[in-house]
């Protein structure tokens, strides 16, 4: 078999991985665009919303800590090369990480719930005490999803190992089913203690939707912490700690912060909601999917099929997240007013929500690329460098969050510029370090980024216009047709400036068809 047709294949195989989690993705975007309306059609912005986001925090930060920085950094590279050998060592190997996990996590859980006090005094201003009363009441009520929120994410890469994403991708989906699923129903009854409750049948639903994966699975209590692959996990893992140490951190300070400004923290939430739609839409999918080959090919040594790969993954990033952030600074206040403007969440919500949106843009694409080079640093078993950088991230963030929120009319939305401010050091630090040890010159990156911010801007130009046009026409009705008109002459210009990755993903499908006939 010819290289070219070699490389093809794994192309083809990263693009239906990446399929099938942009399916998983989509469907967990859309419910997590039900699931926040629904939140500000109950509550809107204010104390309820940013007493259960401050109370999240705790216990997300904890399955942060313990379970998911672990997945990409460590868990998939190693679990990927036992996948490949011996079955019984590889399940000997799970066995031994789940249920060092759930002895962890439990221990943990037990703490934070005792000193949940403590740990909400550190995220609000002292002088914000009820707040903080709000927020400790919520605690108790979440901890519990983080034990199971760490056992799906270990089976999510016990299966990723195995290149099985099908159920995998539907996790966040059946997570943002369970919580609409709570507040839907108790909302009405318990009031904000729904969210809680909503969270907790999330993720227990998340773990449920990846049992059957686990048919063939040989999973045992196992403690051995001197195993060969226990000890490599822990030690790729060690430095990843460093890293969400910092963005711990960073939240924190982040948290403390807007605590100070009213209702900052859940208008922060509601709009970076429209920012993780597509990056988990792209960024995520893409990266995920390519993860477990670039462990391969780096595993195996073979340094430009590892280049080749890793720059179509960022050309497919840059394809897709250009023209959306693009698109989201076009149509911003529309798409606000028609996801949110319901219920307890007024018109006056919809403009502060929507420019919180606005400021967050800056720093999607940098979010976007991020990710794929992080990834590419875990493929090759460094872990210590890419979680450095958050630490001289969070300067980047302070620099600028600081003097904005503090010293000028900006308020909070100085935090959200500070944010922006924090994506876009963290990529180009991590940019210019990836290069110095994996050179990425000749492959056509510059072109990518060129053509697609001509294609993108021309895009928004476009639809700022059919906007205006359209003004008199309910929020609903000018996304519909000002969006339909953007992706249809982003999609055009793509083709026309001859992307590469759009030009790649034509051919594919066009030779799935030739195949079909």
């Amino acid at each position: 078999m010819s290289e070219t047709s070699t490389t093809g294949g794994v192309f083809r195989s990263i693009a239906l991985a990446a399929l099938l989690i942009s399916l998983g993705n989509i469907a967990s975007r859309l419910l997590g665009l039900v699931r926040e309306p629904i939140i500000a059609a109950y509550f809107s912005r204010g104390l309820a919303v940013d007493a259960f986001t401050l109370a999240w925090t705790i216990p997300n930060a904890l399955y942060e800590l313990l379970v998911s920085g672990a997945v990409s950094a460590a868990l998939v590279p190693v679990f990927s090369e036992y996948a490949e050998r011996d079955r019984d060592e590889f399940w000997y190997v799970v066995s031994t990480v789940i249920t060092l996990a759930c002895t962890v996590l439990v221990i943990a859980s037990a703490i934070l719930a005792w000193q949940a006090p403590l740990a909400i005094a550190l995220l609000t201003r002292p002088t914000e005490s009820a707040l903080q009363a709000e927020a400790v009441a919520l605690v108790g009520w979440l901890l519990p999803a983080v034990t199971l929120m760490g056992i799906s994410g270990i089976v999510t890469a016990i299966l990723h190992a195995q290149r099985q994403f099908l159920l995998p991708a539907f996790v966040a989906a059946a997570f943002n089913a369970g919580m609409i699923v709570g507040i839907v129903t108790l909302a009405p009854h318990v009031g904000v203690k729904s969210l809680a409750a909503g969270t907790l049948i999330g993720a227990a639903a998340q773990l449920i939707i990846q049992l059957p994966g686990l048919r063939r699975a040989h999973i045992r209590p196992r403690f051995d912490l001197r195993h060969p692959a226990v000890r490599r996990i822990l030690r790729l893992y060690a430095p990843v700690t460093l890293g969400i140490g910092f963005s711990l951190i960073g939240v924190t300070i982040d948290r403390w912060l807007a605590s100070g400004f009213p209702a900052a923290i859940s208008t922060m939430r509601f709009a970076t909601t429209l920012i993780q739609f597509p990056l988990g839409l792209v960024a995520s999918a893409v990266a995920l999917a390519v993860l477990p080959t670039l462990s391969r090919q780096s595993a195996a040594g073979d340094e430009e099929a590892f280049r080749t790969t890793l720059a179509m993954g960022l050309k497919v990033v840059l394809l897709l997240i250009l023209p959306a952030t693009a698109g989201l600074a076009a149509l911003g206040q529309p798409i606000t007013a028609t996801l949110f403007e319901r219920g307890a969440f007024q018109a006056q919500d919809t403009a502060i929500t929507a420019l919180a949106l606005l400021a967050y843009l800056p720093g999607l694409p940098a979010a976007a690329i991020d990710q794929m080079l992080l990834f590419a640093f875990y493929a090759r078993k460094n872990t210590l460098t890419p979680n450095l950088i958050q630490g001289a991230a969070i300067l980047c963030y302070l620099v600028v969050a600081i003097p904005l929120a503090e010293w000028t009319s900006l308020g909070f939305l100085g935090l959200v510029l500070g944010n922006s401010a924090q994506w876009i050091g963290h990529a180009i630090i991590t940019a210019w370090l990836l290069q110095r040890s994996l050179p990425l010159n000749g492959l056509r990156l510059g072109e990518a980024i060129i053509k697609g911010i001509m294609a993108s801007g021309v895009m928004a130009g476009a639809v700022s216009g059919i906007t205006i046009l359209t003004q008199p026409l309910p929020p609903l009705v000018q996304v519909i047709v000002a969006g339909s008109a953007g992706v249809f002459i982003y999609a055009l210009l793509a083709m026309r400036l001859r992307l590469e990755a759009a030009t790649f993903f034509v051919e594919t499908i066009r030779r799935r068809l030739h195949r079909s006939h």
